[in-house]
């Protein structure tokens, strides 16, 4: 069956679907070709090479759609005016480059946040000042005393599918892990954890772009009633102290500068979000990539020591973040197209990671793989903060089940996929063990 742009689909849905988010907008470019002769005979329209992550085809397997890009049209002009970057080197290079911020995304249509005093949306000298802050949360000696926690959660969730003989790895561990772990680091009363996953599930969406309007009001009650509540933890922090991340960043002060409150709110905000999410998909992902795999899932299992470099292999490819977006602050050329300052940029990490001019054979899943310098963690001065933490609960999720199960295998034949189309993860994950 095929949408209105020629474009073959499964079922009518797909087509709808397609139809709406996709072909409508470049109805016009095709018409105009469509009119054109040459030597007295139509030629037949055909469809621009633009990154539609809303086609449900991309969005169940992106990567060969940005094969396409990249081989065709890698730095092209996408949809609500973004520029879309695809290869590797163009992506590393401008995660890094000074010509490029977020504090100038404020006006621009389509995606981001509301929440601009989060570091994530900050230049420097703002973000240098809160990342100092914040980074005091995530040292080494920090995070190592979270691992016997960490390490206990997956223990108790390993035993009940040890029982069962199944489990849903998402929705038994996955999710509640790293949303437990943070939510713990920051003090949140236990009967609040479950609302608190909640709200941040919902907020993450602003993090796609294009959201309709129905899905932006319900975003932004989240975020609003999610900032109440943590509003309301500060102010009882403030009366009452605790070991907890919250007291230590009232607390907190780097040459004489504390944080604000909205900075401290919106801090805290993106600490949640921003802990959990990765580490939910990462451990998702990455599990199903090994069951879809099994040659590299036993060897997995014979020689735990590939253990970290398949971590970073998992990392590389099927990314749980797909892209990030830099706006130009000035004037710019860069792979072969002219710049203006406030352009919009899609850097497709989860493109970069599977360009064959960085990775031998990208499309293949080798645990073995070695000098990996995957991009699903950013890089530069946004580079995640929470790197660390979501290896080490990913390590833990993975290094439970292979080690405590003889057999892992999936117990569907299909999965599904999140309606996000930035932060690619799983909606469940179903296995059997034994």
């Amino acid at each position: 069956m095929d949408c209105v742009g020629g474009r073959k689909h499964k079922s009518e849905k797909d087509i709808k679907q397609c139809n709406t988010v996709y072909c409508t907008p470049y109805l016009g470019v095709w018409k105009e070709r469509a009119m054109e002769t040459i030597k007295g005979e139509s030629v037949q329209p055909k469809a621009p090479i633009i990154y539609n992550p809303f086609d449900p085809e991309v969005h169940a397997d992106p990567y060969p759609h940005y094969r396409e890009l990249r081989e065709q049209d890698p730095v092209h002009r996408g949809e609500v005016d973004l520029w879309v970057l695809t290869r590797y080197d163009d992506i590393a290079t401008l995660l890094r480059d000074p010509r490029l911020g977020h504090e100038v995304t404020q006006g621009v249509d389509g995606g981001g946040s509301a929440d601009w005093e989060s570091m994530l949306f900050r230049d420097p000298p703002a973000h240098t000042r809160l990342r100092s802050l914040v980074s005091k949360a995530f040292t080494p000696r920090v995070l190592e005393s979270l691992r016997t926690r960490i390490e206990n959660i997956v223990d108790d969730a390993l035993s009940v599918a040890r029982e069962n003989g199944s489990m849903d790895v998402i929705g038994d561990l996955a999710f509640p892990l790293p949303a437990t772990v943070v939510s713990e680091m920051l003090g949140l009363p236990v009967e609040d954890h479950q609302q608190c996953r909640q709200w941040a599930t919902s907020a993450t969406r602003a993090l796609d772009p294009l959201a309709d309007d129905r899905l932006m009001d319900e975003i932004f009650l989240s975020l609003i009633e999610f900032r109440e509540y943590l509003a309301e933890q500060v102010e009882r922090r403030r009366a009452q102290p605790g070991d907890d991340l919250i007291t230590a960043l009232i607390a907190a002060e780097e040459e004489g500068e504390r944080l604000s409150h909205e900075e401290l709110i919106s801090t805290l905000l993106l600490l949640f979000t921003a802990g959990h999410e990765t580490a939910t998909n990462l451990i998702g992902n990455g599990l199903l990539a090994l069951l879809r795999n099994p040659d590299q899932l036993r060897r997995l299992k014979q020689d735990p020591g590939l253990m970290r470099p398949a971590l970073e292999e998992l990392l590389r490819y099927d990314s749980p973040v797909q892209f990030v977006i830099r706006i130009a602050k000035e004037p710019m050329t860069f792979g072969g197209q002219d710049f203006v300052r406030g352009d919009g940029m899609l850097l497709v990490i989860g493109a970069g990671n599977r360009d064959p001019a960085q990775f031998a054979d990208p499309d293949t899943l080798d645990v073995g793989r070695k000098n990996i310098k995957h991009l699903s963690f950013g890089g530069g001065i946004h580079f995640c903060l929470g790197s660390m933490l979501a290896r080490m609960e990913t390590q833990a999720v993975l290094g439970g089940l292979i080690s405590q199960f003889s057999e892992l295998e999936l117990a569907a034949d299909d999965v599904r996929w999140r309606p996000h189309i930035n932060l690619r993860g799983l909606e469940s994950l179903p296995i059997r063990v034994g």
